[in-house]
């Protein structure tokens, strides 16, 4: 199974940290994001990826360059001029990081990396959000009900506190920033088929507002429903958001092992 992430866009919602950087490489408990997507995919023992570059995409090519030799313990002979590692890094990931082009839109992207993804059934997610979806379940979702797209859909992070309030104006509830009632969102995390394809015509194809709305006019497309944790990294104060989670030990997209 491979696994595409899109992480080629300007990310201008996070300025702050996108002018030395791309979105994915933003670092959430000192590791990029893009890791931390990583690491949801192969708690489930899948480990190949197709990172779809642009913007900066230099920066992610030398993170995955210097990942091998800087984790874990070497030895360095300046004599020699060798290098010698003493153990094999926990993450046995193939990593394949594709130019896609700076402005390419995201439909565009993975129509470039047809090639690489022809051959069979492949998941697709943004280098910029997390959750603690059961990534068995929705390729399970997806089998079962044999559609050429599966988008995982979850429930938005709300903005502020929820009040629930009775006929006179009093609060009888109040909850701290609740996932939204009602309403479910593409969450990323999708699952498709080659025929996918068919719907991508080059560099302007907008995924989200050219495609799937075609996939789902067909019949197409179906919805996991996940109900746990998601949070998009579109801005500043969400960055900050998955920061703080961090630190203080509550991390629920934390699905693998140490």
């Amino acid at each position: 199974m491979k696994i595409v992430i899109l992480a080629g866009g300007l990310g201008t919602r996070l300025a702050e940290e996108t002018r030395v950087k791309p979105k994915p490489m933003v670092e959430i408990g000192g590791r990029p994001i893009l890791w931390h997507i990583m690491k949801i995919y192969s708690a489930y023992g899948l480990s190949e990826f197709y990172i779809a570059l642009g913007y900066k995409g230099e920066i992610i090519k030398r993170f995955f360059v210097d990942y091998y030799n800087l984790n874990g313990s070497m030895t360095v002979d300046l004599i020699q001029g060798a290098i010698e590692n003493h153990e094999t890094p926990r993450d046995r990931w193939r990593v394949h990081l594709m130019e896609t082009g700076l402005h390419t839109q995201t439909g565009g992207r993975l129509k470039r990396l047809e090639p690489h993804l022809k051959d069979g059934t492949f998941m697709l997610t943004y280098g910029d959000g997390v959750g603690n979806v059961d990534i068995r379940s929705l390729l399970a979702f997806h089998r079962s009900h044999g559609r050429i797209a599966t988008v995982t859909a979850v429930r938005p992070p709300a903005r502020f506190g929820g009040l629930t309030l009775d006929d006179s104006d009093i609060v009888l509830k109040f909850a701290e920033k609740p996932q939204i009632g009602e309403g479910w969102i593409n969450g990323g995390f999708f699952v498709f088929e080659p025929a996918i394809f068919d719907y991508l015509e080059g560099d302007e194809t907008n995924l989200e507002a050219d495609a799937l709305p075609r996939v789902a006019e067909d019949g197409q497309l179906a919805a996991f429903r996940h109900d746990g944790f998601w949070q998009p990294m579109d801005t500043l104060r969400e960055k900050q958001l998955l920061e703080s989670l961090w630190q203080s030990g509550q991390r629920p997209w934390k699905v693998w092992e140490d």
